[in-house]
């Protein structure tokens, strides 16, 4: 998918998050391109015609505004980042989620970060035996080709793990994100022996873990990586997200996964996200 990217001015980088006190989003959009991605919903009135995935807006102030507003702002617990990916390609060229982390440091803010980039690793000089940063790579799956699917702009999943192991060799706390668990695919059977024996050799210190939920617009780009694994896959996916199914199905999934978990030796260290 060809990615527009146009390059924009904000009024403020450091917001309030219903996940942590704050969060930090040097761009809007992602070219990750993920099928379930919830963060369509922070674009809907600005790009209300253009595909997820299809544009990046790079908020070129960014560094600067968070700048003025930490000294104003009292020390707290950072999400970097919540509605893109900060370690996307385009990270690589205008380096704004590097100098951000600088500003946020050097300012005493505590970080949790959380990308599907080995960029990441780049930025390994500032975060190496911090005890204020926790850092987070999110593997939906090790199958590369559903991967690929559903993930197509993103870094290959036993990348990602490589790098993981690579933050903890260097003191810096870790954790996997093993979500949205994909029907069919990870989130039962071998799909999800595999991607929890992967997480396991990576040790992370926790692993959170999250079901496929319905998110508004996300839909066509499911159903259509879905069909391409197997079309007898599209009617199980309706019924985990549009059907009286879909708690049973939560329940299900839950001790599928704590067997998963205990099978590698994961238990104690699952953070349940639904």
């Amino acid at each position: 998918m060809a990615v527009t990217v146009r390059e924009v001015t904000v009024k403020s980088a450091l917001t309030r998050s219903r996940i942590l006190p704050y969060c930090v989003n040097p761009y809007a959009g992602c070219a990750h391109a993920c099928a379930y991605c919830y963060a369509r919903f922070a674009t809907r009135f600005s790009h209300p015609a253009e595909p997820w995935g299809s544009f990046v807006d790079v908020r070129v102030n960014a560094p600067q505004t968070l700048e003025r507003e930490l000294a104003r702002a009292r020390p707290a617990t950072v999400f970097v980042s919540s509605v893109c990916d900060a370690w996307q390609e385009l990270e690589e060229r205008y380096r704004l989620t590097r100098r951000c982390l600088e500003q946020l440091l050097g300012a005493g803010f505590p970080l949790f970060l959380q990308t599907k980039s080995i960029l990441i690793e780049r930025d390994f000089d500032l975060l190496a035996g911090r005890a204020d940063v926790e850092l987070g790579l999110t593997v939906t799956t090790v199958d590369p080709a559903a991967a690929r699917l559903f993930e197509p702009g993103a870094s290959p999943p036993f990348e990602r793990l490589r790098v993981l192991r690579a933050a903890r060799r260097l003191g810096i706390r870790t954790f996997a994100f093993a979500g949205p668990l994909l029907p069919g695919v990870s989130d039962r059977g071998e799909g999800l022996r595999e991607l929890f024996a992967a997480v396991a050799e990576a040790q992370p210190d926790s692993v959170y873990v999250d079901r496929l939920n319905r998110r508004a617009g996300m839909w066509p780009a499911v159903e259509a990586a879905a069909s391409v694994i197997g079309s007898d896959l599209v009617p199980e996916y309706r019924r985990v997200l549009f059907t009286s199914e879909s708690d049973r199905y939560g329940f299900e999934l839950r001790a599928r996964v704590a067997d998963a978990a205990a099978t590698s030796g994961l238990e104690d260290r699952i953070r349940w996200c639904f």
